[in-house]
């Protein structure tokens, strides 16, 4: 990675801002975690840290508080988890994130122990970007670390404009995701299949046509499917349609077969008489979807044909679910579709967001090499652009 991480820096006895995604679920009642996968991903960046005698310092937002102090977003209750997962390390929880508490609680630190600030969102400054804030969050530490991917793609005060102050390096999460996806990119072991799916073919444009430069097979699924088979000039019924994309598409198609990439979309298709989880469904042929019902999921053999070829590959990549998998009678192509990535020989990284959910909610987490932790995050990285809060890293 042409980035410093942590590895590359002196941190010991020195106080330590880490941006970590503590952004979890809570319980109904707000007063626990429900899911601390976000905080254990953190960890190791956390422990080696404290292995080094750092004075560790970590930043984080937790829902949309929207600049104003409520007691709904307070992070307390991560700090409470945090505690429960490192029972031998002592964690102070402050009571703000840039003003007397915390500055208090930091000024007691001895090395090896962590401070959580307050939820750095109770601040409007933060999502502004704002310089002033930045430097005060600053002020607070010696050495900054960036470990939050799942923010990186955003210019807050907390991601990127602290680094104008310090010396700023990557966690091992920031690592990790930046290596595995960046090797999968930029040197990817053949054959190289990216799946897409979602809805909307605007939102992906970019991502497409940075993928049909470097994969070999680029297949098709979910809402946005039914913007390619329009483009081909197929029925698709009343199924969700980018009615402003349709030209894209078939510009798409078109610089594909240019480049000799297989671009593959659902021969088959789910369709049912409403968008709804109990209406009437049955399976059609990709152009005989009838007026009036609308493209719910791919069909059985469009996820085999799919599957065949994920399953050959030496590299993928997995962006959006094939179908409302949140519904039983529409999962069945994202699970299929999933059961071919864990079968997979080669790497399989599932790009965050609703990919991600589907394979965690699947039970086939443990068999993919990467899942990535930020959904926007990962999808821009797949278009090619910089990220802000990597871009101000230190380079080595």
């Amino acid at each position: 990675m042409a980035k410093k991480t942590i590895e590359d820096i002196n941190v010991r006895g020195k106080r330590v801002l880490v941006r970590v995604d503590f952004n979890t679920p809570l319980t109904e009642d707000r007063q626990k975690v429900a899911d601390d996968k976000r905080i254990t991903a953190a960890l190791p960046t956390i422990q080696y840290l404290l292995a080094e005698g750092a004075k560790v310092i970590l930043v984080s937002h937790l829902g949309r508080p929207k600049g104003v102090v409520n007691p709904q977003f307070s992070l307390a209750p991560v700090a409470a988890r945090l505690s429960e997962l490192l029972p031998d390390t002592k964690v102070v929880m402050a009571q703000d994130t840039v003003g007397a508490s915390a500055k208090a609680a930091i000024a007691a630190m001895a090395g090896g122990e962590i401070v959580l600030l307050e939820n750095v969102r109770f601040h409007k400054e933060e999502t502004a970007g704002d310089p002033a804030f930045a430097k005060q969050l600053a002020d607070l530490a010696e050495l900054y670390v960036s470990d939050a991917f799942g923010t990186v793609h955003r210019a807050h005060a907390s991601t990127a404009g602290v680094a104008a102050y310090l010396p700023a390096v990557a966690g091992y999460l920031i690592g990790k995701e930046l290596g595995v996806m960046g090797e999968a990119l930029n040197n990817p072991a053949r054959p190289f299949v990216a799946i897409l799916g979602g809805a909307k073919v605007a939102d992906k444009i970019a991502v497409i046509r940075n993928l049909l430069e470097k994969c070999d097979s680029l297949l098709i699924g979910g809402g946005m499917a039914y913007t390619f088979l329009k483009a081909r000039g197929e029925g698709i019924g009343n199924s969700i349609l980018d009615a402003d994309s349709v030209g894209l598409a078939a510009e798409l198609m078109a610089e594909a077969k240019a480049r000799g990439v297989n671009l593959m979309l659902p021969v088959d298709d789910v369709v049912a008489a409403e968008f709804s989880a109990d209406a009437e469904y049955k399976t059609v042929c990709c152009n005989e979807i009838p007026d009036g019902w609308c493209g719910m999921d791919i069909g059985e053999k469009t996820a085999e044909l799919f599957a065949k070829v994920i399953e050959d590959a030496k590299t993928v990549i997995w962006n959006g679910p094939m179908g409302v998998f949140e519904m039983p009678n529409f999962s069945k192509g994202t699970r299929r579709i999933a059961e071919a990535c864990a079968a997979c020989a080669g790497i399989t990284i599932i790009g965050g967001g609703d990919s991600a959910s589907a394979v965690k909610k699947l039970g086939l987490a443990d068999k993919m090499t990467h899942i990535s932790t930020g959904g926007g995050a990962s999808l821009e990285f797949l278009e090619g652009k910089d990220l802000p809060g990597v871009a101000v890293l230190n380079d080595r």
